[in-house]
């Protein structure tokens, strides 16, 4: 099983998040984990399982607007913020649009977001699921949200989470298999 892990991230978080949520599928799947910007037409289609995320800005998915922001935030004097090197062109927004048919294939959602409660910070990830499921992909499982402090920095539960994200991702793909390969030694 070949799955592909999109992301954006300004500052990191979700890039982490991103390469967790890879390690706990790895037991199942031969997983690429790539930003936005990277992430092909044909890498997508080639995929088994398609899991996209980024942060949450504004209550939603980043825009273009508030990329811009976190961008000059990281540039302020002082600041103790950093871009993540893929934080540069496409946005997930955009991305999201121009995405190929999923053709009833696995997807996944998740972001990264403020400490508190959903209704107050929003969830980019809802967002997501909903454009991956009007893309044709069948979102399995719910969507999941690694949270970050008010420094910007990823709890430390964060990237377990993330990790036994990916795990819960591919269990039922582990669990398939071994009944596939009982059936066979029959």
């Amino acid at each position: 099983m070949r799955a592909v892990v999109v992301y954006e991230s300004m500052y990191g978080n979700t890039h982490l998040a991103a390469e967790r949520v890879a390690d706990g599928m790895r037991t199942a799947a031969e997983v690429t984990v790539v930003p936005v910007c990277d992430a092909s037409v044909v890498l997508i289609e080639d995929a088994d399982l398609l899991v996209v995320g980024g942060p949450t800005h504004v209550h939603g998915m980043a825009s273009d607007r508030s990329r811009a922001a976190a961008a000059a935030a990281a540039t302020k004097p002082g600041s103790v913020l950093e871009l993540d090197e893929s934080a540069q062109g496409i946005g997930l927004r955009k991305w999201l649009e121009d995405l190929p048919p999923g053709r009833g294939r696995a997807a996944a959602a998740f972001d990264t977001r403020m400490t508190g409660s959903a209704l107050v910070t929003g969830r980019a990830s809802r967002s997501i699921a909903k454009q991956l499921s009007r893309h044709g992909f069948d979102v399995i499982a719910d969507s999941a949200s690694f949270l970050v402090d008010h420094d910007n920095r990823l709890l430390d539960e964060a990237p377990r989470h993330a990790f036994d994200w990916g795990r819960l991702l591919v269990t039922p793909i582990e669990a398939q298999a071994a009944l596939e390969a009982e059936e066979q030694r029959r």
